[in-house]
């Protein structure tokens, strides 16, 4: 069998000259690396206690429902302003060009549940630490954060520091 790194298409100069774009739809669209991505990320999550798992849309609805699914725990999904029908908590947030504004239904998760954050990868950092803040601003305690991926050289780790972080992959550079 393959490992996973072998599903991951690096695609060079995207989207700008001198990055490599890690591509998650080549893991996604191949059915035994699509297996093996939520297999990997499970993993990172076994022997610990919590309640309900929470995703960005849209990669970490992807990865984080069938492993919620599979160990009988609530999903929560983080979206972008506007997309959830009841009350919600939201905030805004720095990007690399601008700013976004994410929320949660404001009943998501409650005071004192333990949450796992899955995406699909985390780069500068920025929207898991906005994630957290939400999920702690409802009385969340955020356990653990997994990704898929990880591009170290853009220092994401450094936004979640005192949070245990972990990734399935880790590349060095942007």
């Amino acid at each position: 069998m393959k490992k996973i790194e072998e599903y991951v298409r690096s695609i060079p100069d995207f989207p700008e000259e001198g990055i490599i774009f890690r591509d998650v739809t080549s893991i996604l669209q191949d059915a035994d690396g699509l297996h093996l991505a939520i297999d990997e990320l499970q993993k990172t999550l076994e022997g610990l206690d919590f309640d309900v798992v929470v995703g960005p849309e849209s990669r970490g609805f992807i990865f984080g429902v069938p492993i919620a699914y599979n160990l009988h725990k609530a999903f929560v999904p983080v979206r972008k302003k506007g997309k959830l029908p009841c009350e919600t908590v939201e905030l805004e947030y720095d990007l690399e060009y601008g700013s976004a504004v994410i929320e949660m239904h404001k009943d998501a998760v409650r005071p004192g549940q333990r949450v796992v954050i899955i995406d699909d990868l985390i780069a500068t950092g920025g929207t898991i630490e906005a994630i957290i803040k939400l999920v702690e601003q409802l009385g969340g305690e955020v356990v653990k954060i997994s990704f898929l991926m990880e591009l170290a050289g853009l220092n994401g780790r450094e936004k979640l520091k005192g949070y245990n972080v972990e990734s399935v992959i880790c590349y060095e550079g942007k």
